[in-house]
């Protein structure tokens, strides 16, 4: 696969390399809470590009920084290659987890054959955020004119769960993570989440200072879910 940048440039070819960061608190933090507008959420990011290596990752590195400025924690970051089944293989396992609150994931989104984080990010949504497409398009109109005619993106709801699939160029990630998901995402989780089972996403308030909820009971589950 070869992303190409906002210029037409194509990334520079490192080899392959697939590789997994894990922040120190992979397990659910003390706290248990961040469901809510104005907390800190937990971010799953996946970067997946063949050519580039974690440490060359232009676009993973700029999703990170821009989240680390908005308080955001990243619980689990993955570099993989541009395979449809590894790709869906490892956002669903992210949605799964207890910790994170929002998926993105950066690279393989245009139109060579290689390009297919969408179409294995797709089956994974149970609902489809239409709009994020169509605003993400006209962001990337204004700042590169109609080469943006090649731009693809999907965003969506998995068990309560944003995902967004954002192109490998760094520049593109910043205007959708700036513009678009950072200002909206809370509201998003908060939304997702309203019709759930309160089990796995309670939050810190509905238990008592003995840490038990309305029943009495401990609100934990055996895998230590909100």
């Amino acid at each position: 696969m070869s992303e190409t940048d906002a210029d037409g440039a194509a990334a520079p070819r490192n080899g392959t390399d697939e590789r997994t960061e894990s922040s120190a608190t992979d397990e659910q933090t003390a706290d248990g809470d961040r469901t809510a507008e104005g907390k800190s959420l937990g971010v799953g990011v996946v970067t997946i590009a063949t050519e580039r290596r974690l440490e060359t990752d232009a676009a993973g590195e700029t999703i990170a920084t821009a989240l680390k400025s908005a308080d955001h924690e990243i619980v689990t970051r993955e570099h993989i290659g541009s395979d449809h089944d590894r790709i869906q293989s490892i956002v669903s396992r992210m949605i799964d987890r207890g910790d994170v609150d929002v998926v993105l994931t950066a690279g393989a989104t245009s139109i060579e054959p290689s390009d297919v984080a969408i179409e294995a990010v797709e089956p994974l949504l149970d609902k489809r955020l239409t709009a994020f497409g169509e605003l993400f398009t006209r962001l990337v109109y204004e700042a590169v004119g109609t080469r943006a005619v090649a731009a693809r993106t999907v965003a969506g709801v998995a068990d309560g769960v944003p995902v967004f699939c954002l192109p490998g160029n760094a520049d593109a990630s910043r205007l959708a993570l700036e513009n678009l998901i950072l200002p909206e995402v809370a509201y998003l989780i908060d939304l997702a989440r309203a019709d759930l089972d309160g089990d796995r996403w309670a939050v810190a308030g509905d238990e008592d200072e003995n840490g038990a909820g309305d029943d009495g009971r401990a609100d934990t589950d055996q895998n230590g879910g909100r």
